[in-house]
């Protein structure tokens, strides 16, 4: 797949931080995991940390598909509101989910930590109404959430203005969210196991799947076989083709970053991530040296060489979305990308295995704004599903939601 276009930063900044060799000859191992973006690599790691042996391959270079456009917000919100999942799963689902995000951050931390300059960061999350309609909406959320133990509080247009210079009728302040260099922690996730005794392949790609009742059988492109007892695909957007039916829709999303900025200028926004009600809807965060990274203005399709042509008139609009909310800021994009974006109708992630495929080979699919969040979830599902363990996200969050 055509993943990205323009000039994503993480790339750009860290270049290609590690060569792993190409998979050349039959093996064997416990769990093979295709993809080494960041949601194959967390899912690797965790693993490896319990005991099996495991092997990733990639097609690309590692971490150069979706996981290099990403822009990295981590957060406990689902793109889909708590009254709604609520609605739709019940209200112990719906807040088992949400939680379940924040204890993710946290284990992020936990990893990032002992990874170390991977420039993750603890924020706090601004979640604003785009228009007065809204507000009574996001205040119902915010009781919601907050009679479930996440830590938040409701700031009016007044509180906005003079602590954020931000034009909006109100907003949720959350304690819970961070921000991480996406495509280093992968990539230092990756050599870290390898290092370990893993096994890391990229420029590998696998074109055949055979499951059978003890075994999966792997092809790669150049006729290289790998068996293993399980296998889990975290192949991020591409990891659809091996399912017939239609699971998310893939659309265009558009992002830049400016070149590092004062803090006088930043001010609150060095440590607050900034996000709207409206869909699709416009989002910031800074970095760790001071940059703002500005996202938004999906496409409701995602049609590749229509992004190429768009990165940069995209760029501009986001600009001005920006200055219509903090005129403060006088923004300069600096580098300018896109990517394409999946999101299921629920903004709920697919974890576990599908029947086409049988109960050895695992789906790892965190899509949604929050990616990366799912996919901490994820690992620890996936180690519980591969040992046979109960997990208290396994329905929810795998394909039996679709009953």
């Amino acid at each position: 797949m055509d993943l990205k276009s323009g000039y994503p930063f993480w790339a750009i900044r860290n270049g290609l931080m590690h060569a792993f060799p190409r998979l050349q000859q039959d093996l064997r191992c416990e769990v093979a995991v295709i993809g080494g973006g960041i949601s194959g690599a967390l899912i690797a790691d965790e693993l490896a940390a319990h005991g099996f042996q495991v092997a990733v391959i990639e097609q690309r270079d590692a971490g150069w598909g979706s996981t290099a456009a990403s822009t990295a917000l981590l957060q406990y919100e689902i793109d889909t509101h708590l009254i709604d999942l609520c609605a739709r799963y019940g209200e112990t689902l719906a807040a088992r989910a949400y939680l379940a995000c924040a204890q993710a951050i946290g284990d992020l931390r936990t990893v990032a930590r002992d990874l170390r300059d991977v420039d993750f960061r603890d924020q706090s999350s601004l979640y604003y109404a785009s228009k007065p309609a809204h507000v009574a909406v996001l205040r119902e959320e915010a009781a919601l959430r907050a009679r479930h133990g996440l830590r938040l509080r409701w700031l009016d247009a007044e509180a906005l203005a003079s602590d954020y210079g931000l034009r909006a009728p109100g907003a949720i302040l959350s304690e819970c969210a961070a921000s991480v260099d996406p495509y280093r922690m992968s990539l230092r996730l990756l050599a870290r196991l390898r290092k370990r005794g893993a096994q890391v392949f990229d420029r590998s790609r696998i074109e055949r799947m055979q499951a059978g009742s003890r075994s999966v059988e792997l092809i790669s492109s150049d006729g290289v076989r790998v068996r293993a007892e399980h296998v889990v695909v975290a192949a991020g957007y591409a990891g659809q083709q091996w399912i017939d039916r239609r699971l998310a829709r893939n659309r265009s999303s558009y992002a830049f970053v400016t070149d590092p900025l004062p803090a006088a200028e930043l001010q609150a926004l060095k440590d607050t991530m900034v996000w709207e009600s409206a869909r699709p809807y416009l989002y910031m965060r800074s970095t760790g040296d001071g940059r703002l990274v500005v996202g938004g203005c999906d496409d409701a399709i995602d049609i590749p060489a229509r992004r190429d042509r768009r990165v940069e008139s995209r760029a501009k609009k986001l600009v001005r979305k920006v200055g219509e909310r903090l005129p403060r800021l006088e923004l300069q994009p600096a580098f300018a990308w896109a990517g394409t974006f999946a999101e299921t109708a629920d903004g709920l992630p697919w974890f576990g295995p599908h029947p086409q495929h049988g109960p050895r080979v695992q789906f790892a699919m965190a899509y949604g704004g929050n990616g990366i969040t799912y996919s901490m979830i994820g690992a620890g599902l996936l180690r519980a599903r591969i040992q046979r363990r109960k997990h208290p996200l396994a329905n929810l969050f795998s394909f039996e939601r679709l009953k």
